[in-house]
């Protein structure tokens, strides 16, 4: 299985415009831009952000399958991942899980977020340092 999207720039580095469209045409021309990247003050996407979807999706469908070959199907899987962009450089990812497995101890749990950090095809992509903050509610 291939995916694509295609990215298209018109101009210069930092005043220059680009639009983004996904195969699946959930993001269909969505503009990005250098102010875009750097500024939290914008409605254009940036590739980090990008990133930061595709590692919380990514997470919380491969803990479900980890679970579910550990015996447990979770009611409710929420991660934020939190992309950390320093000098030019992705350096880190963060994921804030907040679960909801009926029946799962808190030593299961722990080692189910553990193998699904390690082993989802996103965190193997990235090739930087991923943590973990998994809370298990009741």
């Amino acid at each position: 299985m291939i995916r694509s999207s295609t990215a298209t720039w018109h101009g210069p580095g930092q005043t220059g415009e680009g639009r983004l469209t996904a195969e699946s045409n959930k993001l269909l021309a969505s503009p990005f831009n250098f102010r875009g990247r750097f500024s939290t003050e914008t409605d254009n996407i940036n590739p980090e952000e990008l990133i930061a979807a595709a590692h919380a999706i990514d997470f919380v469908m491969k803990l479900s399958f980890v679970l579910g070959e550990a015996g447990f199907v979770a009611s409710s899987l929420t991660t934020t991942a939190h992309i950390n962009f320093v000098n030019g450089s992705i350096t880190d990812s963060h994921l804030v899980l907040f679960a909801v497995i009926p029946g799962i101890d808190r030593c299961s749990f722990d080692a189910c977020v553990k193998e699904a950090e390690l082993t989802c095809p996103v965190s193997r992509a990235l090739k930087v340092k991923i943590t973990t903050e998994a809370k298990l509610e009741e």
